[in-house]
C-alpha cells in the first residue's frame, strides 16, 4: 500500500506484486476531509476512512512519502500532522512500515530523480497496464510510492520508519508486538501500578525495540564529539580532553 500524505486530500493505492515481478493495481483513491471542520476532527475522519481500508485489503508493507516543505509552513505543519496519523493508524494494522523522499521515488521509476509529475504518471499507468492515469493526482502518487517501494523491497530495510541511520536490521516489527505492549499498558494501568504503563521509560524502550522505530528517544543527547576523517571519510568518536595546567582559559 502506498500513501501520499496530507490533511484535505490523502491519496492511498493498493497494488499486488507477483512471483515474477509484475503489479497491478488493486485499488487506489483519496480520502478528502472538509476543509470547514477543525483539525481535531478531520485527523480523526482520515484515522477511520484509513483505518477501514487497511482492514479491507490488509497490505502486508505499507510505504510512504516523506515530508518536505520550505515555503509555506504553516500548510506543511497540518500535512505532517495528517502523517502522523497516517503512520500511527499503519503501525497498529500492519507495523511494516517505509518512507522514501519524492527524488527516490522518481529515480525508481522513471531513472531521473527530477522526473516532471507528467512523466510519473506515465509511468504509473503503463507499469499497472491502467488504461488512462489514475485521478485524481494525489492517488497517483500513492501507486507511485506502492511501486517504488515494489521495486525497493529487496532493500526494504533500509527505508524502513525510524531507521534514521538507514542501516540493516532496523526493520519494522509486526503490528502484534505493539498491540501486545498497548494491552500489557493496559492491564497494568488498571491494576493501579504506577510506573507501569506505556508511558514510562521502560515501555518505551520495549515499543522501540519491538517496532524497530529506532531514534525515538533520546535524540540529541550524545555526549562525545564526532569527528569526520577527511580522507576516509569514517567517524571517530571522542570526548574533549580535560585541560591541561598552564592551558590558556
Amino acid at each position: 500500500m502506498g500513501i501520499d500524505p496530507g490533511i484535505a486530500t490523502m491519496g492511498y493505492g493498493i497494488i499486488e506484486k507477483d512471483e515474477r515481478g509484475h503489479c497491478k493495481a488493486m485499488d487506489y483513491g483519496v480520502i478528502v476531509t472538509p476543509k470547514e471542520e477543525g483539525l481535531p476532527v478531520r485527523l480523526a475522519m482520515l484515522e477511520e476512512k484509513l483505518q477501514a481500508i487497511l482492514q479491507k485489503y490488509r497490505p502486508d508493507e505499507v510505504a510512504m512519502e516523506e515530508l518536505f516543505f520550505s515555503k509555506n509552513i504553516t500548510t506543511g505543519i497540518a500535512v505532517a500532522h495528517a502523517r502522523g496519523v497516517a503512520l500511527l493508524t499503519c503501525v497498529k494494522d500492519c507495523g511494516r512500515l517505509y518512507e522514501y523522499t519524492p527524488m527516490q521515488i522518481k529515480q525508481a521509476l522513471t531513472g531521473y530523480g527530477r522526473a516532471e509529475k507528467r512523466q510519473i504518471q506515465m509511468v504509473v499507468t503503463s507499469l499497472l497496464k491502467l488504461k488512462e492515469i489514475p485521478k485524481p493526482d494525489d492517488a497517483a502518487d500513492a501507486l507511485a510510492i506502492a511501486l517504488c517501494h515494489a521495486q525497493a523491497s529487496r532493500f526494504g530495510e533500509l527505508f524502513a520508519v525510524g531507521n534514521m541511520t538507514r542501516a540493516k536490521g532496523q526493520n519494522a516489527a509486526p503490528a502484534s508486538a505493539y498491540q501486545e505492549l498497548m494491552q500489557a499498558g493496559a492491564r497494568s494501568s488498571k491494576r493501579g501500578k504506577s510506573g507501569q504503563g506505556f508511558s514510562s521509560a521502560t515501555s518505551a524502550t520495549a515499543l522501540q525495540n519491538a517496532t524497530g522505530l529506532a531514534g525515538v528517544t533520546g535524540v540529541g543527547r550524545a555526549s562525545c564529539v564526532t569527528k569526520i576523517n577527511k580522507t576516509t571519510g569514517a567517524g571517530t568518536s571522542s570526548k574533549p580532553s580535560p585541560s591541561k595546567k598552564g592551558d590558556k582559559k
